[in-house]
């Protein structure tokens, strides 16, 4: 049973939340605002956390940011949950790590979907094939990546990236196609969020100078590819 840690300030909206997740067979954990969250992962292994954005004292999406800088949690799916649902207020959640954006008033039945989508993404599958593109390693088997024998430490939906870009080089897909065979059927994720994923695995593999494979294609979308 995957369990889910609910960080919200109001007790009505966790109930409901909590109500649609036991329904379909979650464990949930619950906080009101984000010291509370961080007592509560001190202590748990939560599979995924669902933000608010706007919590007393420190916000959600500091939180976020504070949990995808610490290498104990940075790979802690994160789907942010607010009431603020301009498109540069999902772009800007989604730019702190987050790995997908719910606004409110949201469909219970749509936030089960989104977390069931958002665990398929982030856990591992039965795939286990090693692949190495100009000295940048994959091992899908322990899900690393590595140079030269140091790690390269990438966020759950960057790696799908990654392993879906380093098995298949030199060929140029579209958002959309991305967003079918990385987000498979997630079907509410907007095509600008494969942007921001892209900008997210670049600044991953820039120490390296491997953020270089991943290419703009004018017009289409990205390739990767050791050519230049």
């Amino acid at each position: 049973m995957a369990s889910i840690l609910i960080v919200d300030d109001e007790p009505d909206i966790r109930a409901v939340i909590r109500f649609a997740l036991e329904g379909a067979d979650f464990r949930c954990l619950e906080a009101g605002h984000a010291d509370e969250a961080r007592r509560l992962l001190a202590a748990e292994d939560p599979d995924l956390m669902l933000l608010d954005w706007m919590l007393p004292g420190r916000s959600g999406l500091e939180l976020a940011q504070q949990l995808k800088q610490n290498p104990k949690t940075r790979a802690l799916p994160i789907i942010m949950v607010s009431a603020r649902g301009e498109e540069e207020d999902r772009i800007k959640g989604l730019d702190t790590g987050a790995d997908d954006y719910i606004a409110k008033p949201f469909s219970p039945r749509e936030l089960v979907a989104r977390v069931n989508a958002v665990l398929r993404r982030t856990r591992p599958d039965d795939a286990a094939d090693a692949v190495e593109v100009d000295g940048l390693h994959l091992d899908h088997i322990s899900r690393r990546v590595s140079v030269g024998g140091q790690p390269v430490e990438v966020a759950p939906t960057e790696y799908r990236l990654l392993h879906f870009f380093m098995t298949h080089t030199e060929r140029a897909f579209s958002r959309s196609q991305l967003l079918d065979q990385v987000w498979g059927d997630q079907v509410y994720v907007e095509e600008r969020t494969v942007d921001v994923h892209v900008r997210r695995l670049r600044k991953a593999l820039e120490a390296s100078n491997h953020d270089r494979l991943l290419q703009t294609v004018r017009g289409v979308g990205y390739r990767f590819s050791a050519k230049p």
